[in-house]
């Protein structure tokens, strides 16, 4: 059902919400004092027992002493402990309370664990009151959701028709101007909701940005996104999930200080793995509680965290041990985990196998949750020497439950068996992206024999759709030509030496032009499951494992640096299939690419298997590179510390959180041989090289190394592959469909064909927006909003498919001239300039719609507000200005009248402002009172009337408050932002100067109304910050000023 009333869509909300658990009875547009009075008497009701408040209420001064704690917290993930932490302390002040007065007491806030039950209370408020900071006008949110009294969760309505963008832009303008401070401060989740659409995210607070890559949309135990509000509000804001969402699936990340909220996948599998781990019988053996499969990249270690904290919290199980591998506890997965606990839980590292049995021994709460690696639990057994009997004995009686982190890994092997035998009553959890199916099984076991069913699935085709994680877009590059390979297996079937010698024989003629023209360059298996050789199948590897094929892949790499790395903002992996290969290709960059910075990672131990002095060799000098370039002290005795280095510079974490102002400190390519291709995150690598076969779980792993959100400059991940090239186009097929869930469009973006094919469909759709009788005018935008909305959606979808090209290679300059991009006749049918035009056109939506409210009834992309569009070629304006000039010297009116024409038809090119300056040139010019120069250009022309405008409103904008000129035009001579514009006071200091008398006088003629003082200062900040933000305006000043 569709809403054309705000507030009637409000009170609908409200009457299911009071269905789903929440109080009916509504608290009307509250001031903070209102909601603190509220939560004092729910405080009150909650704790009045002896041994608390003693039947005798707060005072205001002990509901300050909780506000001030609040805002010493002040941050939502700091607030979210406060919440969590189920108590709060104060002093008692209350006289009447004799048995506590001057004393500290304790009261219960919030338990997560009592749930509609006990003295848990749920209201509901409509448009709350919120106080503005300084002296701007005051803000009416819609809703607030109170558990207990304290206002948790924040929901903005949009009516039908106005995009959920505004209802996010609205929460996002409210935090900027500080409205969500002091109570408010408290507010958690925030939903911004019209009847069609719903996202819910967290409270970044005033410190971080909104990034709309993590407003979530809800979804069903399938995936299936929900969009109508009423189902919304029934599976998410209902009571007990709302009560859930606050307490058990937010998350305080102190890895980078956000509070953080579960998406709905991450939800159903934590919401399974507890469940699971309530009813399990803990008399039985080998214990199957299963596996989750969510793509790489989707959060799994913040779900598994969090699956671990719910068990813990229930008290369901005595341990629950995080097993990982040891490679990965030294880079990521550790910190992670540390970094998702409350200040109250610990999560304990096992620094060796002893302190790992003494914490499993323990009955400390602390010491419930453990992470260790797989190697170091599997050395607990009973075989184990120094380990006494009745240690084991202890450690098998309690309940272990077991959560395993990439689980495809190295699960198969020994060491899971070792552990499942010395706790057969423990029961074990799998979390992975590429589960082990029938297809690809190691030693006859797939994922689900070893942990049981498939609890909750994610695929990577649900993560591509849901834009929690990027496609990819795989390239084949051929170093050698397909018929050279197909000869060389072709002489060698035929038994022959040449070609002429093979044809030459009828017998060995047939078998040569099979191989040439009959054999696929890739095997495959026939339909009773037979594989099929296929040409690359007889290329030996040493046919890649040479320096002409080696110098082709580095020339290929280095090539196409700039474009893919957009000039080295990001970073690359490069996989290769050995050791020695990865030591070749390391000394290759080295000479032919010497300013790329390139660091090599693989195992560094030294067997005596043969080759250990190239590869010692090779360990020695890329350390000393390493060392020299960062200034760094590596060797091989602390290799681990080298890549635990390496690592935080690919992910820019600590040390290295703001890397890329540094550049001269990143690492531009790794080269890797199966390192790092699993289970390491970082949104700065947006390519892949292999020049290596994978297979399976493998392609999946490593292709996503490059599929983490990142904005704009990263559509998706770019993966180019070398070695055997049609077999692995084939094994990344095969895995696209076992690992897609079924479902694999989207995994692979448009190629750079597709993209300029869609560039032209879209910008033919643009033109038809703007034509007026028959003539497509890109001057002004469309009067209807319709259209408008209509235009900035086919814009951004322009935008994508551009930004997409120009990573796949295509630059302006070459507009003329993509065939050799596409390998076939195309042509683009609009240029840069037409681009820039209608980027101008974009920029201006914002400000097009003269409504009273902040809505825009379409979607406006902040960063495409941003776009340069100072680039605009105006050569071909201004050669239209001197025809023009020619004509009107020449006294020729038909000439003048045509001229004219084709000159106003380049307007486009200009901003709104601009082409109003323009405008009022050429009629001076009619007139005679504008004076032309040799060699000045019409875009000069507009320049010089724009900064006589510019400054004769500011010298009126002065001269009308009596105010500082100098201030005001050094305001206007920088960019100011709604954040910055009072840096270090400068704008109160600009205010202090006007005179309150004058601004009372002009602003009482132009209302026609009496103001009071307060209401001048508050028409003065409004007026000064919008001239200031839009850069100046005309002032019309009221015909008769009213006498004070």
């Amino acid at each position: 059902m569709a809403y054309d009333n705000e507030l009637v869509f409000e009170k609908e909300l409200i009457s299911v919400l009071s269905q789903y658990g929440w109080e009916k009875e509504v608290i009307k547009n509250p001031t903070e004092e209102d909601l603190l009075k509220n939560w004092a008497n729910i405080l009150f009701t909650n704790n009045r027992e002896i041994d608390r408040l003693n039947s005798q209420p707060l005072t205001d001064s002990e509901m300050q002493q909780i506000l001030e704690q609040i805002k010493s917290l002040r941050t939502p993930l700091k607030l979210n402990g406060f919440i969590n932490g189920k108590t709060v302390s104060i002093k008692r002040d209350n006289p009447n309370d004799k048995l506590h007065y001057g004393k500290e007491i304790s009261l219960k806030i919030y338990d997560r664990m009592e749930i509609a039950a006990g003295s848990s209370k749920y209201q509901i408020v409509s448009q709350p009151k919120f106080k503005s900071q300084g002296i701007l006008n005051d803000r009416r949110g819609d809703l607030l959701l109170l558990i207990n009294g304290m206002p948790v969760i924040h929901i903005e309505l949009k009516k039908s028709g106005i995009p959920v963008s505004q209802a996010a832009n609205q929460i996002e303008k409210y935090s900027r101007e500080g409205t969500f401070r002091g109570i408010f401060s408290l507010i958690q989740i925030f939903v911004a909701m019209n009847p069609e659409e719903s996202v819910y995210f967290s409270n970044p607070g005033e410190d971080n940005k909104f990034n709309p890559n993590f407003y979530f949309h809800w979804a069903d135990f399938n995936n299936e996104p929900i969009n109508d509000w009423k189902e919304v509000t029934a599976k998410l804001l209902s009571i007990p999930m709302a009560h859930q969402l606050i307490g058990f699936y937010t998350v305080a990340d102190n890895t980078d200080g956000l509070l953080k909220v579960m998406r709905s996948y991450q939800y159903y599998a934590a919401y399974a793995i507890s469940d699971k781990v309530s009813k399990t019988d803990w008399s039985a053996k080998n214990n199957l509680g299963g596996y989750i499969w969510h793509t790489t990249g989707s959060g799994k270690t913040m779900t598994s965290f969090k699956s671990a904290q719910l068990i813990a919290t229930s008290k369901d199980a005595d341990k629950v041990i995080f097993l990982v591998d040891r490679i990965e506890l030294g880079t990521q997965s550790l910190s992670e985990y540390k970094n998702f606990a409350n200040e109250n839980e610990d999560v304990q590292a096992t620094e060796n196998t002893n302190v790992l049995v003494t914490k499993l021994k323990s009955t400390d709460p602390a010491n419930t949750l453990i992470v260790t690696s797989i190697q170091k639990m599997s050395r607990i057994s009973e075989d184990e020497e120094g380990l006494k009997a009745k240690d084991i004995e202890l450690m098998k009686s309690k309940r272990i439950v077991f959560i395993v982190d990439e689980a495809h890994r190295s699960t198969f092997g020994e060491m899971l068996y070792t552990i499942k035998k010395t706790f057969p009553q423990a029961i074990f959890f799998g979390f992975t992206g590429t589960p082990i199916h029938k297809e690809n099984e190691r030693n006859d076991s797939t994922t689900a024999d070893i942990f049981g069913n498939e609890l909750h699935r994610y695929s990577i085709a649900d993560g591509i759709r849901d834009k929690n994680v990027l496609g990819f877009d795989p390239y084949k590059v051929l170093t050698y030509k397909d018929i050279d390979l197909r000869k060389i297996v072709a002489l060698e079937k035929a038994k022959s030496s040449s070609e002429a010698e093979a044809i030459a024989d009828s017998d060995k003629s047939a078998k040569y032009y099979e191989y040439i023209n009959s054999v696929p360059m890739a095997g495959y298996h026939d339909n009773n499951g037979n594989y099929i050789k296929g040409i690359e199948d007889y290329i030996p590897s040493s046919q890649y494992d040479n320096l002409k094929h080696h110098q082709m892949v580095v020339e290929d790499i280095l090539s196409n640096w700039t474009t893919l790395s957009r000039n080295s903002k990001f970073h690359a992996i490069f996989a290769t299939s050995s050791i020695k290969e990865a030591i070749e290709y390391y000394r290759l960059f080295k000479t032919q690419g010497p300013t790329l910075k390139v660091a090599c990672l693989f195992d560094p131990s030294i067997d005596n298997n043969g080759g250990t002095a190239f590869k010692e060799e090779g360990l020695v000098e890329l350390l000393e590179d390493y060392n020299a370039r960062y200034g760094m002290s590596y060797n091989l005795g602390n290799w681990d510390m080298y890549k635990k280095n390496v690592a935080s510079r690919l992910a820019h974490k600590e040390p290295y959180i703001n890397l890329e102002k540094t550049p001269e400190k990143q690492i531009d390519l790794l080269i890797v041989v199966d390192q790092m291709l699993t289970g390491f995150d970082s949104k700065w690598i947006n390519t892949l090289y292999a020049d290596k076969v994978l297979k399976y779980e493998h392609v999946i792993q490593a292709f996503s190394r490059t599929n983490r959100l990142f904005g704009p400059d990263k559509p998706f991940g770019t993966v180019k592959y070398y070695r055997k090239p049609h077999t692995m186009e084939k094994n990344i097929e095969i895995a696209i469909k076992l690992y897609s869930g079924d479902r694999p469009l989207g995994l692979f973006v448009p190629k750079i064909k597709d993209n300029l094919n869609r560039m032209n469909v879209i910008y033919k759709e643009i033109e038809n927006l703007f034509k007026v009788r028959e003539t497509t005018d890109f001057t002004k935008l469309p009067e209807d909003p319709a259209t408008k909305a209509k235009f900035s959606k086919l814009f951004r979808q322009l935008n994508e498919s551009l930004e997409a090209a120009k990573i796949q290679g295509f630059k302006w300059e070459d507009v003329e001239e993509v065939d050799f991009l596409i390998e076939e006749e195309l042509e683009i049918k609009f240029g840069e300039n037409d681009y820039l035009t209608l980027a101008l056109r974009y920029k201006e939506l914002p400000t097009s719609e003269k409504t009273k409210s902040d809505d825009v009834p379409y979607e406006i992309d902040g960063y495409l507000t941003e776009i340069n569009t100072g680039l605009i070629d105006t050569n071909y304006m201004n050669s239209k200005f001197d025809k023009y000039l020619k004509a009107l010297n020449s006294g020729n009116l038909e000439d003048q009248e045509k001229t004219l024409n084709e000159l106003h038809s380049t307007f486009a090119t200009l901003t709104q402002d601009e082409q109003k300056y323009a405008s009022i040139f050429l009629r001076d010019i009619e007139r005679g009172d504008a004076t032309i120069v040799e060699g000045k250009s019409l875009r000069d022309y507009i320049t010089e009337y724009q900064v006589k405008a510019k400054n004769d409103q500011i010298s009126k904008c002065a001269i009308l408050f009596s105010l500082d000129e100098s201030k005001l035009r050094q305001f206007l001579s920088i960019k100011v932002t709604m954040d910055s514009i009072n840096e270090f006071g400068r704008f109160d200091d600009l205010k202090n100067t006007v005179d309150i008398v004058k601004a009372r006088q002009y602003f009482e003629a132009k209302e026609k109304n009496k103001l009071t003082i307060p209401k001048v200062h508050m028409r003065v900040d409004e007026f000064l910050r919008k001239f200031i933000y839009e850069g100046g305006f005309e002032i019309k000043l009221p015909a008769e000023p009213s006498e004070n």
